[in-house]
């Protein structure tokens, strides 16, 4: 980790300044599978404090988060837990396709960053930024950058004043192979000033 961010330091004098004053980011690793997929899912578009309530609520109401579990469960039970319909809709749809096997969170270290976004684009409500965090997060996967996250582009433009997604990929192209790791230093940066961490 720490040869990492000595690599984005020394491309990057912005990067660099993050570190030297806010110190390094948190890694964060999550297990793989359905529910951490179900999880990144309820992340969308609300706080991350929102979206665990809502998931700790589903996970001690059904006791267990499978696919058989979720896709059996009664919209009101899940409302009840604080999803939303949309997003009922979103995760009884990932269970079904994992049921019947269009996806296999299983194979996926054996594939390819490719055939696991061919698979997960698939279900409703799942766009490039849930895949990005499930690669990140749980696959650990070292080059990505979720342009499409809030908090990534508002540091972008602040800091480096790119505002179009054409200028903030070409400002990505520096930090390959590590986009990740800048990606969290990044997001450690917007948590930091904002007292959020």
């Amino acid at each position: 980790m720490q040869q990492t961010i000595d690599y984005l330091s020394g491309k990057d004098e912005k990067l660099k300044f993050i570190i030297e004053n806010f110190g390094s980011p948190i890694i964060q690793k999550r297990d793989e599978g359905f529910a951490s997929m179900c999880h990144i899912i309820l992340e969308q578009q609300v706080s991350i404090a929102s979206a665990k309530a809502c998931y700790d609520k589903i996970a001690k109401w059904f006791v267990s988060i499978t696919p058989e579990i979720i896709l059996n469960g009664t919209d009101e039970e899940l409302r009840s837990c604080g999803v939303s319909r949309q997003k009922t809709i979103y995760l009884k749809d990932l269970a079904s396709k994992v049921i019947s096997k269009e996806i296999d969170f299983a194979s996926f270290y054996s594939k390819s960053e490719a055939q696991i976004r061919a698979e997960l684009i698939t279900v409703k409500g799942v766009g490039n930024w849930s895949i990005e965090v499930y690669l990140m997060f749980c696959l650990q996967s070292e080059d990505i950058i979720p342009l499409g996250d809030i908090a990534i582009k508002n540091t972008i433009i602040e800091l480096y004043e790119h505002h179009s997604p054409e200028q903030m990929l070409v400002l990505s192209e520096n930090w390959k192979p590590y986009r990740t790791m800048a990606s969290y230093i990044l997001w450690h940066y917007y948590l930091k000033k904002r007292n959020k961490m």
